[in-house]
């Protein structure tokens, strides 16, 4: 995933940092667009419009993806891999130049979950780095939890879930990184029984001809959002569902974001420059 892993636990039995590692290991192997053997690459690899079978955690993520992409009215785009490819963003590394064309509108996944296959179209390849490390956090938490162990807080890559309650009997504090140009000072989150993940367009991107290019596509118009969102953190039980939403809340802008996450009852805070735009989910848990 390109990134690191860190375990907090009470109690943990010895296994416990290799099990965290095999459950990141494993979506890694099935959901990677930069490990040319995942199922996901081969996947890319394979004829357009034909149907395939996919692991049991993969066709997990695709759907949940697929459920946030209708909810967020295509916001989210699991068939973006194409462009992130072709921008830099991808297995083939950075480029020197900006790209002349959009690439093609027809980006369709389509998934059936009794069989758990799905298919692509000429113009779609699978990119989930919007929703698998939050998916891999969660499936390493519930490793935890049924080796009982009941309290920890599991970080990768800055998504972030706890559980339980350390052992001076607080909650899991965490604090929300603020954009380096904001003057917003850091909300201090307690992750009890809870998920945060928070997409910042600070922490990846290029320049080319002046211009700094984000790393967050808008789907409609196939290149790098120009909407002013330095970051959004979403809170959730599932860090699969805060991770791709927070990335479907950048690509809407502020007041479009707020809007949808009040209508899917999610706890969201988009920073805007100075300006701080939070959901009623979350000023509720203010109280």
């Amino acid at each position: 995933m390109g990134t690191d892993w860190s375990l907090h636990a009470v109690s943990p039995h010895p296994g416990a940092a290799e099990g965290v590692q095999a459950a990141l290991d494993l979506v890694v192997a099935q959901m990677s667009q930069w490990e040319a053997q995942s199922d996901l690459s081969r996947f890319n690899r394979s004829a357009a419009e034909a149907w395939h079978e996919i692991p049991v955690e993969f066709a997990h993520v695709v759907e949940a993806a697929l459920q946030i992409a209708r909810a967020s009215d295509g916001a989210f785009d699991l068939g973006l891999g194409h462009l992130t490819e072709a921008w830099g963003f991808g297995s083939a590394g950075p480029i020197e130049a900006v790209p002349e064309h959009a690439g093609a509108l027809d980006r369709t996944i389509d998934f059936d979950p009794a069989t758990r296959r799905i298919r692509r179209s000429e113009g779609a390849a699978l990119d989930l780095s919007g929703i698998a490390k939050g998916y891999g956090v969660d499936l390493a938490a519930e490793r935890l939890l049924a080796n009982g162990i009941r309290h920890f807080l599991l970080e990768v890559g800055g998504e972030l879930r706890g559980e339980g309650i350390r052992p001076d009997g607080q909650p899991w504090w965490v604090d929300v990184e603020m954009p380096p140009t904001s003057s917003i000072p850091p909300w201090r989150i307690a992750l009890h029984d809870l998920s945060v993940a928070t997409s910042g367009n600070y922490r990846r991107g290029f320049s080319a001809g002046g211009t700094h290019y984000s790393h967050s596509f808008d789907p409609a118009t196939g290149r790098p959002i120009v909407n002013g969102v330095a970051s959004v953190t979403v809170l959730h039980r599932d860090c699969m569902m805060a991770d791709g939403w927070a990335t479907a809340l950048t690509v809407l802008g502020p007041d479009a974001a707020i809007a949808v996450a009040d209508a899917q009852g999610l706890a969201a805070c988009v920073v805007a420059g100075d300006r701080e735009h939070v959901s009623r989910a979350w000023r509720a848990m203010l109280d």
